[in-house]
Formats: structure tokens, C-alpha cells, sequence
């Protein structure tokens, strides 16, 4: 599977997931920091962006989104296991891809899945409204108030990102076509496999996050911080924090 890609830097590869309902373009703040030390490769999960949804019939689990990107990666990036990272969704497809076999190393940013059993079905009805007032998205997202309105459950302060990137922020979760069954299958499971891990993983947790909570038990080899003052969104609200967190997530497996 094709998937859509960018890449920059030199060194070691590290590759790096966004959550549900955005696109690669959410790493943004943190590119430039990073990619000094990092071949830094975005991705576009299957169904977000521009890149395909998996093949009809093939449940869209993380794991089955992270073997998909395994696959890729194979070809793109010979030489793996590589660095992985990512936030929420992309945090657990990360973890999905280290219990195959398939990381270097994991940092996972307010990840998803370590809920203590699996979630009921819930309609996304933030993303409805988005899709609602999409037309009218590039007029409220000129304004801070407009901003903090439609970034107000992922960034803790909204006035951090400029008028486009907000407007990028919004479409992408309006438009992603995976973003249902996505949501459907991440809800009806959890990733049980945290005590198997045997590469350096790092959780990260925004004190301000209002979407994941960190759960009441990990395990003791399990590095896990908080990021200040930062919503689920962190790398608008911290980019340098962020960005430090990449590196030395990265760095521990070298």
C-alpha cells in the first residue's frame, strides 16, 4: 500500500503518527527541531490525508493500521526497525508496531488504547458540527475567539496557532474518510501487550489533555512524563517540549 509521505532531515529515522482525525502536517512545529538530528519520515495513516483506506473487508484496528505501515516503511525505508512516535491513534499504532516487532523504539504521546476495557460506540458529534460549518471554517478560524472555539477540546491555547494551520487542523478532522471506522474499531479494543515490549518506550501526558487519561497502572521499565500546560495536541502547545521528548525517546535505543 501506498501511503502519503514526507520526509526530511539526516540520521537516524524516526517516524512519527497522528492521531485520529488529522493528517502527517499536525508533526508541523516540531519538523524543523527534530530533523536536525532525525531522518524524520510523517505518514498518513490508511484512510487520513492522502493516503488510501485499507482494502474493504480488513477491520481498520491499529494493528492492522501499523502493519500497513510496517509494510510500507519495508520499502520506503529499508534498514528498519526504526524510531517510531505518535499521538493518541498514532501513539497506539506505534505500540501495535513495537509488539510485532517492527520498532527501534516508541514514544507515545497521550496514546490511546490503555483504556482498563473496551469503549461503547460513540458518534463523533464535534467532527458533525465540523462538517456542518465547513465552508464557514476559513472566516472563524481568522480570529483568535474563532480559534480557541474550534481547537478548544486539542489545544490548550489556541492562540499558539496561526490562522492556516488551524484551518488545516479543522479540515483534516471534517474530511478524513477513514475517521468512522477508525473510530469504530479503536473503540472496540485495547493494546494489552505493554508488559511484552522489550525496546525503550516513553509515555508522554498532557496535563491539560481532555480526551486521553493516563492510566492508574504501567509498567516499571515504561518511562512516563507530563508535559505541562499542553492539550492533546502538545506540539502546538510545546514544540520544544515536544520536540526534546522525540529526541531522547529516540536517542535511548542508541
Amino acid at each position: 500500500m501506498q501511503l502519503a509521505y514526507d520526509r526530511s532531515g539526516t540520521g537516524p529515522t524516526l517516524v512519527l503518527l497522528h492521531p485520529l482525525g488529522a493528517d502527517r502536517h499536525v508533526w508541523e512545529p516540531v519538523l524543523d527541531r527534530v530533523s536536525a538530528e532525525r531522518d524524520v519520515i510523517t505518514i498518513d495513516l490508511p484512510g487520513f490525508g492522502g493516503s488510501p483506506a485499507l482494502d474493504a473487508g480488513t477491520p481498520p484496528t491499529p494493528a492492522a493500521l501499523g502493519a500497513a505501515v510496517a509494510e510500507f516503511l519495508d520499502e520506503l525505508a529499508p534498514g528498519g526497525p526504526h524510531h517510531l512516535a505518535g499521538n493518541s491513534l498514532g501513539g497506539w499504532v506505534a505500540l501495535e508496531m513495537a509488539a510485532a516487532g517492527h520498532a527501534r523504539s516508541v514514544t507515545a504521546i497521550a496514546p490511546a488504547g490503555l483504556w482498563a476495557q473496551p469503549l461503547a460506540p460513540k458518534r463523533g458529534v464535534a467532527r458533525g458540527v465540523a462538517r456542518a460549518i465547513r465552508p464557514g471554517l476559513p472566516a472563524l478560524v481568522r480570529s483568535p475567539a474563532g480559534r480557541r472555539l474550534a481547537l478548544a477540546g486539542t489545544v490548550a491555547d489556541a492562540d499558539r496557532v496561526p490562522p492556516k494551520a488551524a484551518l488545516r487542523l479543522v479540515q483534516a478532522y471534517a474530511d478524513a474518510p477513514g475517521f468512522e471506522d477508525v473510530n469504530r474499531a479503536m473503540r472496540a479494543n485495547r493494546f494489552t501487550q505493554m508488559e511484552h515490549l522489550r525496546v525503550p518506550v516513553t509515555l508522554a501526558w498532557a496535563e491539560r489533555d481532555r480526551l486521553v487519561a493516563r492510566p492508574a497502572h504501567l509498567p516499571a521499565r515504561v518511562r512516563s512524563v507530563v508535559l505541562p500546560g499542553a492539550g492533546h495536541l502538545p506540539m502546538w502547545d510545546a514544540p520544544e517540549l515536544v520536540a526534546k521528548l522525540l529526541l531522547q525517546g529516540s536517542r535511548e535505543a542508541d
